[in-house]
């Protein structure tokens, strides 16, 4: 029994440790061009917030119309900083009708006027 079992999933006493000349590393810089001559109404910002006082350039991207990607990481274990970070956010947000979602629990997603945050997580082409 045990021979068949192997013979169907293989046998880990016959194979060889894994090298890492095995492996091939993906250079993903051919896809992150940059068309710096192409202007767009909106962008796709990525935001770190470590204090208070970058809250205003933030919701001023929010106020220009782009979509910001907001690391609060530094911020996590301060939860006075990081609930007053979150409300001045959320404030925009109901100021532009915008939408405000946290992901991966130390991202925030920012919209502005028009669009929205879909909650609902696509899995192998399905929802």
């Amino acid at each position: 029994m045990a021979k068949l079992i192997d013979k169907l999933l293989g046998s880990n006493v016959n194979k060889s440790p894994t090298n890492p000349e095995d492996y091939t590393e993906i250079d993903l810089s051919k896809y992150e061009e940059v068309l710096e001559d192409e202007p767009a109404e909106t962008y796709v910002k990525i935001a770190e917030v470590s204090s208070l006082n970058q809250v205003s350039q933030l919701k001023q991207e929010i106020y220009n119309g782009n979509i910001l990607m907001v690391d609060i990481s530094n911020i996590r274990g301060d939860d006075l900083l990081r609930d007053r970070v979150l409300k001045e956010l959320k404030d925009v947000v109901i100021d532009v009708h915008g939408d405000i979602a946290g992901v991966k629990g130390n991202t925030v997603i920012v919209t502005p006027t028009g669009i929205k945050i879909d909650r609902s997580k696509i899995t192998g082409g399905k929802y």
